[in-house]
C-alpha cells in the first residue's frame, strides 16, 4: 500500500497534513505508512479510502488499468476532498487515479487565496471556467478567466487560483501528471 497511497495522495494534490485531518489518523502514522514502515489495519485502510474519494481496492492495486477499461462518476457520487472550509472545495471525477496519467477534477475556489504558498507539479494542467470568474497567480502575473474561458500550461510554473465576484466559479481542472 506504500507506493499506491503516496502515489494516489499526490496524483490527487493532497497534502499529508490534509490527509491526516481529513482521515484523522497523524501526520507522522500516514509517513510510515507512506514509507513501508506501517501496514494500516483494514478500519485505517478504509478511513484513507474515504477521506481520498476512492474504492479501498485501488489502495492495493498492483494491477494496471485495462486500457479497454471506463471510469464512470455520478454527479450525485462526486464527494469533496477539502481538508477544511478554508480549503477551496474539490472532487475527483474518475476511478482509479493511480493508474491514470490524465487526472479531472471540479474545483470550487475559495474568494481568497488559500494559501500563501503556489503550487506546481510535474505535467500539464487545463482550467475551463463552468462558473463564476477566477484569477490565476503565476507569481509576477494574474490572468483573470471569464465563464467559457479555458487556460492550459506547465504545471511547473508556480500557480494558485481563487474565485472573483458573487458568484462562487466552478471550474473542471484536468492535470496530466507526467511519470515521476
Amino acid at each position: 500500500m506504500s507506493i499506491c497511497l503516496k502515489l494516489l495522495r499526490k496524483k490527487l494534490g493532497v497534502t499529508l497534513e490534509a490527509l491526516a485531518e481529513k482521515s484523522g489518523m497523524t501526520k507522522s502514522y500516514l509517513s510510515k505508512v507512506e514509507r513501508g514502515l506501517n501496514t494500516p489495519s483494514i478500519s485505517a485502510a478504509l478511513k484513507l479510502a474515504k477521506a481520498l474519494n476512492v474504492k479501498v481496492e485501488e489502495l492495493f492495486a498492483e494491477d494496471s488499468v485495462s486500457l479497454d477499461s471506463y471510469s464512470l462518476v455520478r454527479s450525485h457520487e462526486r464527494q469533496s476532498l477539502a481538508a477544511n472550509d478554508q480549503a477551496p472545495g474539490y472532487a475527483v471525477l474518475a476511478h482509479q487515479v493511480s493508474e491514470r496519467n490524465l487526472l479531472p477534477f471540479i474545483i470550487y475556489p475559495a474568494r481568497e487565496f488559500s494559501d500563501k504558498t503556489f503550487k506546481e507539479h510535474l505535467g500539464e494542467e487545463f482550467l475551463f471556467v463552468h462558473e463564476g470568474r477566477v484569477e490565476v497567480d503565476f507569481m509576477n502575473e494574474r490572468v483573470v478567466l471569464e465563464r467559457g474561458d479555458a487556460l492550459h500550461f506547465n504545471a511547473q510554473k508556480p500557480h494558485r487560483i481563487r474565485s472573483l465576484g458573487d458568484e462562487q466559479a466552478q471550474l473542471l481542472v484536468v492535470v496530466h501528471s507526467a511519470e515521476e
